[in-house]
Formats: structure tokens, C-alpha cells, sequence
């Protein structure tokens, strides 16, 4: 394994993190704050700009009051100053009272900028079992 990739399996471990802690200021740190950032959260739309897309997950953490997320690497690779990985997201998560267990194929892609990983782009899309 070479040393970027470890870095960005690290930056990619602290967005789940920050995800399962419902941490909104952890996840400011991880994502770009660049305008061409994107996020598509699974059968929504796309979400371009980090003021979005930071809305975006505020009102998901509003919304759960307890979320797990399991992950499964399928593939993780560095090119240049790019690094993506794909794996499957395999949450739990409970809201309103009830409990939902999902599966998501996820692409995250990070950029190095300025000395550090920083997520620009998330994709999730649900997987049908």
C-alpha cells in the first residue's frame, strides 16, 4: 500500500466518523469547501457547493437519533492528486422511532489540497437485495 493511499482511507475512515457522530463541524473538516464539490445522498439529487451540501447533512443529523455505518472497501486508489474509493455502506439507522437498515454502493472522491485529503465528491446510490 502506498503511503497517499493509507492517507486517504484515513480521510475516508474520518468521514464516517463524523457521519455516525452526527459531528457537523468534523465534517466541515473533511469536505471541501469549494463550490464544485458534490454530494448525491442516496435517491436524492445532486448537491453542488459545500453550503448545500453542509445543509444537507445537518438536516440528517436533526432527523436520526442513532446511526451506525458499517463499511466494506471494494477498491481504493491515489492518481496524482486524486483518490476515490468505492465501497458498500451498510447502515443502521434509527429516526422517529424507527429503525431502518440500508445498503448503499458509495463513490468517495478526495483531492489533495493544500497538504490534506478533502472529500469533493460523495455518492451513494441504495442497493436492491
Amino acid at each position: 500500500m502506498t503511503e497517499e493511499r493509507n492517507e486517504v482511507l484515513a480521510a475516508n475512515g474520518a468521514f464516517y466518523r463524523a457521519f455516525e457522530k452526527k459531528d457537523i463541524e468534523a465534517m466541515s473538516a473533511i469536505w471541501s469547501q469549494g463550490i464544485g464539490t458534490l454530494c448525491i445522498h442516496p435517491g436524492r439529487n445532486a448537491i453542488r457547493g459545500w453550503k448545500e451540501i453542509r445543509a444537507s447533512w445537518e438536516l440528517i443529523f436533526k432527523n436520526t437519533n442513532y446511526i451506525e455505518i458499517e463499511t466494506e472497501i471494494i477498491t481504493a486508489d491515489v492518481r496524482n492528486d486524486i483518490g476515490y474509493i468505492v465501497l458498500v455502506e451498510k447502515v443502521l439507522q434509527v429516526s422517529a422511532g424507527r429503525r431502518i437498515q440500508a445498503e448503499s454502493m458509495a463513490t468517495n472522491i478526495f483531492e489533495f489540497l493544500g497538504g490534506k485529503w478533502y472529500l469533493i465528491h460523495h455518492h451513494g446510490s441504495p442497493m436492491m437485495r
